[in-house]
């Protein structure tokens, strides 16, 4: 399976990002060992995931998310 996650920080900012591991990829972040953008923002909290059956609808879905705007990735993380 294929996860489009959104990861609140600790800077209160919203990360969006894709992995097939939920629980690893969310340890990494909070171990330093994410994305270079929440290297200084740890710890994070996993705050929306989505399922996935292809790669590259994971992907798509994670680019529409990336081009949200705050509000509505927090309406988004809310419903």
């Amino acid at each position: 399976m294929h996860f489009v996650y959104v990861l609140q920080c600790s800077d209160d900012s919203l990360y969006t990002g894709y992995t097939t591991d939920v629980e690893r990829r969310v340890a990494e972040h909070n171990a330093g060992d994410g994305a270079k953008y929440t290297r200084g923002r740890t710890p994070v909290e996993l705050v929306h995931v989505e399922e996935f059956d292809s790669k590259s609808a994971a992907m798509s879905r994670e680019y529409e998310i990336k081009q949200l705007t705050r509000r509505q990735k927090q309406t988004l993380v809310d419903a």
